[in-house]
């Protein structure tokens, strides 16, 4: 007879989200996801079957906090443009706060695997499409209530935050923060 979990999987995955997030995927040894998790390796892979799956449900886990984080943040009261600095000036914050400046799950993922694994860079898209998506909404929103140019499309223009976010989620690695609120403020000079 199995013996039944003495944990949650929920909190598994987001401490080994935490892990992969800080080490990338190939990094991240079974012994580090055990320590960070808390839980043994044996009955690690028993619950989540391979450190590849503990990484899909980690990658989805991102996904789902994020996508959440978004709708927030652009639903915010206030200005399409208020809406939308808030969610990338919240983004740079969370990003500098940290002990160790590690970015986007999805950017790092997507820079360390797409080019190797087709599941990957459909997983990537699927979190990009979403906040363009979100973004797009909030745009559309904007131009229905007059604060956003009606010459604005708010796809052509949610696909090129979308790229301002991923450059702002890499640059956070290196750079400071006056410099990173510069961008945002130039991404946002056309709303």
């Amino acid at each position: 007879m199995a013996r039944p979990r003495k944990f949650d999987d929920d909190e598994v995955i987001d401490r080994a989200m935490d892990a992969f997030w800080t080490n990338g995927y190939f990094n991240t040894s079974p012994a580090q996801l055990a320590e960070a998790t808390g839980i043994g390796k044996g009955s690690l892979y028993n619950a989540f079957n391979s450190k590849r799956e503990l990484f899909d449900r980690a990658l989805n886990r991102y996904d789902v906090l994020g996508a959440e984080f978004a709708e927030k943040c652009l639903s915010e009261p206030g200005s399409t443009r208020e809406n939308i600095a808030g969610f990338l000036n919240a983004l740079v914050t969370a990003d500098l706060a940290g002990p160790v400046r590690r970015g986007c799950l999805a950017v790092n993922t997507s820079v360390e695997l797409a080019g190797q694994d087709p599941e990957i860079e459909r997983a990537v898209r699927r979190m990009q499409e979403r906040t363009i998506a979100a973004l797009a909404d909030r745009i559309a929103r904007g131009r229905r209530d007059g604060d956003v140019d009606p010459g604005v499309d708010p796809r052509a223009y949610a696909e090129f935050l979308m790229n301002t976010i991923v450059g702002l989620r890499v640059m956070a690695k290196t750079n400071d923060a006056p410099m990173l609120h510069r961008i945002i403020d130039s991404a946002l000079a056309a709303l």
